[in-house]
């Protein structure tokens, strides 16, 4: 006891410096927001693999990103047929981060860019099925070009279940734009899409789906709950929700057996741990 309190004595002045530390620690961390990481949440519970697909354009136009009615049509009757539920960005990101339920086959369908061909292609056919989807789009190209989505129009899709967020303001790579630039693309698509439909907008696709961890960081600085990619997986509870997975739905020389591809044997994949680092 004897030594202990010699020992407490000769090096008080370190150990009060040590205290010291750990507090200035305590308060430094209570007041920096924790940046985001590449993997930002990681949960316990409900393992599922939610698809998110991903699509552009819904018309006859022969480009890879642009799937024909007829094949989009079979596509959703094959998810309508299989059990398959739509569900929103925001119980995707309920179910990622706090554990929410889901129903049963949960299924995100989102659309890039905002071209007319959603509204009058792809919404008839996914309300015959029973199915609402989610368009990111580019605020600048609403109401200037005549391929594009009209405000009018956004607010029917919203009006109807459909979820309109952010592709930026002007679709400009992320990678290839300084600081500022990202922070007003991001900015001025969330307030541009506040005043139109009245809403608060928490969800962005990155454009072209190039990204980093620091343009994720100022993603979340910018207002958003979470940001979805083009990397090829799916979502599940230890996803990055700054960086959330989607299965791109191209043209190809076989669309629909490539669907059926992609939707039957990349949760396989993706199980046993082949796709997600």
């Amino acid at each position: 006891m004897e030594q202990f309190k010699e020992y407490v004595k000769k090096y008080k002045i370190y150990i009060a410096v040590g205290v010291m530390l750990l507090v200035l620690i305590a308060i430094v961390s209570q007041n920096n927001p924790q940046p985001v990481e590449e993997k930002q949440v990681v949960n316990s519970g409900d393992c599922r693999a939610v698809m998110v697909l991903n699509y552009h354009k819904v018309d006859s136009t022969f480009h890879s990103l642009s799937i024909a009615p007829a094949d989009f049509e079979r596509q959703m009757q094959w998810l309508q047929q299989h059990g398959y539920h739509s569900i929103t960005p925001e119980q995707l990101y309920d179910f990622v981060t706090t554990g929410e339920a889901l129903p049963d086959n949960p299924i995100l369908i989102t659309f890039d860019d905002g071209y007319v061909d959603n509204y009058s292609n792809a919404y008839p056919i996914m309300k015959k099925y029973g199915f609402v989807g989610t368009i990111f789009v580019v605020t600048t190209f609403l109401d200037k070009y005549p391929n594009y989505l009209t405000w009018d129009q956004a607010k029917e899709l919203e009006a109807n279940g459909f979820s309109i967020e952010s592709h930026t303001a002007t679709h400009k790579s992320m990678t290839e734009a300084s600081d500022a630039q990202i922070v007003e693309e991001l900015t001025q698509s969330k307030a541009t899409l506040k005043e139109k439909l009245g809403k608060d907008v928490n969800f962005v696709a990155y454009p072209t789906g190039t990204y980093n961890l620091h343009i994720a960081q100022l993603v979340k600085n910018a207002g958003y709950k979470a940001a979805f990619t083009i990397k090829f997986d799916t979502v599940n509870r230890n996803s990055n929700i700054y960086a959330l997975e989607r299965v791109p739905i191209f043209h190809t020389a076989n669309t629909n057996k490539d669907f059926l591809e992609r939707i039957q044997y990349l949760p396989l994949i993706s199980k046993d741990g082949w796709v997600k680092k």
